[in-house]
Order: structure tokens, then sequence, then C-alpha cells
């Protein structure tokens, strides 16, 4: 038996690994289910301080299974709860941080489910593409959302009505890579990046403050909104026991011991 994703736990980071290396992981019903679920599980788990999400072999995700025994781009039935944001709820939607560790190619959905995640980090030599206009439909996950807040309208329009492949150097020029790497440094510079949250973030201020920030982007909050907001926030940890150990093992040159 095998299943379309992997899940293991360590050290307050959880591994999420896309598992069909055999398809170069393309994207399946079933894979997106189970990531879902595990996002879920993740986040109301308090020991996972930080989730890293990868793909098996030398992809991260090659798109949509295109060689299944019913296309992807078939009109759903009348029965069918079709959507087109099939991970539910998103990285972004979770208090969690989530690293996408893409360490080959990303193609269609491979590549709008890694912008959804909070940091990417990139294979330098992998091919990224958001296709779906040249398969005759359109780019789904809510890439329409997520890419031009990361990259902005003009990179988004480039991206999403060309189709067009372009490369780790390239997605890092355009703000889409957090960073760009060799395929094989890929997954343990996302891990490191993952354990260092893990250990030295207080899990109380990294949720506040993913939160803050993708609910800002969400809802466009105004400056002042923020600042209000960052307020309130503040009155909630100012004095906890997590913001006196942060202080503490700094002065102390240890890694903290959080409460939470």
């Amino acid at each position: 038996m095998t299943t379309d994703l992997t899940v293991s736990t360590a050290d307050g980071v959880a591994l999420l690994t896309l598992n069909r290396p055999q398809a170069r992981n393309a994207y399946t019903g079933q894979m997106g289910q189970l990531l879902s679920q595990a996002y879920l599980d993740c986040d109301q788990d308090d020991a996972v301080r930080a989730i890293v999400l990868t793909g098996a072999g030398d992809a991260f995700c090659a798109g949509a299974d295109l060689a299944a025994p019913t296309s992807p781009f078939d009109a759903p039935g009348a029965a069918d709860e079709f959507t087109a944001s099939p991970i539910a709820p998103a990285a972004f939607e979770l208090s969690t941080p989530v690293i996408a560790a893409v360490n080959g190619h990303a193609i269609g959905i491979g590549l709008t489910i890694a912008l959804q995640a909070d940091i990417r980090i990139m294979a330098a030599d992998a091919k990224y593409a958001v296709p779906q206009v040249r398969r005759g439909v359109v780019p789904d996950c809510m890439s329409h959302w997520t890419l031009p807040r990361l990259a902005g309208t003009a990179v988004a329009a480039d991206v999403l009505l060309t189709g067009r492949t372009f490369d780790g150097h390239e997605a890092a020029q355009m703000g889409i890579a957090t960073r760009c790497l060799p395929a094989a440094e890929v997954l343990d510079h996302a891990l490191s990046i993952a354990r260092d949250i893990a250990v030295n973030v207080a899990p109380t201020s990294a949720a506040l403050t993913k939160r803050l920030l993708w609910d800002t982007v969400i809802n466009g909050y105004t400056p002042r909104q923020v600042a209000d907001l960052e307020t309130q926030l503040h009155h909630r940890v100012m004095g906890s026991p997590d913001a006196r150990e942060g202080v503490e093992a700094f002065l102390q040159r240890r890694a903290p011991r959080w409460s939470s």
C-alpha cells in the first residue's frame, strides 16, 4: 500500500511529502484530500511548530495527473462537488508557518499550491509554470489572488496569461521564490528554517504574527488599523511567560524554553 502523501514529525517540524515519485508527484484528488487533512492535523497539534511541504524524488509536483483514467479537465458531472481550490485550508489560512521546499519541477497546481505557503525555497534549475491557459482552462488554487500579492500584478499577468515556463533564478527575480538554491540543497535549507522557527520563535508569537500578516492582506487593513491590531496583540503577549523567557534566553545566550 502506498499513499499520495506521507507525514513525519520530528523536533517540532512536520514534513509533508507529496509521494508519487514515479509520476513526478502528479496531483490526484486523494493527494489533495490528504494534504488538506495533514494541514488541519498539524495546525491543531501544539507539538508542531513549523510545516515543510516537499515532493518525493526529483520533482515537487508536475501538475494534474493527465494520465489518469478521467481527465482533470473533463466537465464535472451533476453530482460532482468540483472546486478549483481543493486544498482547504490553504497554507496561508493556518496559524503554523508553512515552508514549501520546492525541490524540483512545479507545474500548474504544483506551483499554485506552493504559492500558498509563507516561504518558498525553490530549486534553481527546475521548471515552473502555471500553464492552464495553454490547456484550455484557467489557473487554480487562488493563484489569481496569491500571485499578484506575492510578486505584483505585472508578474502575475506575465505568468498567468502566458502560461510560460521559467526557472528558479527567474522565480527569485520576480519575487515568487523566497530563495533559489541548487535542487540538492532545497529540502535541507527549508528544514533548517523550520527547525530554527521551532526552537527560537515563540509559538504564540508566530501564530499571531502570521494571522495578522495574512489577515491584513486578505481584509485590506489600513496602516492605522494594523497599528491598532498590533497594539491589541502586544497587550495579549507583553508580560507573558514567553515574553519574559525570550528576553532571559537572549541575555543568557541559550535556547529559549517556551511555555506554549
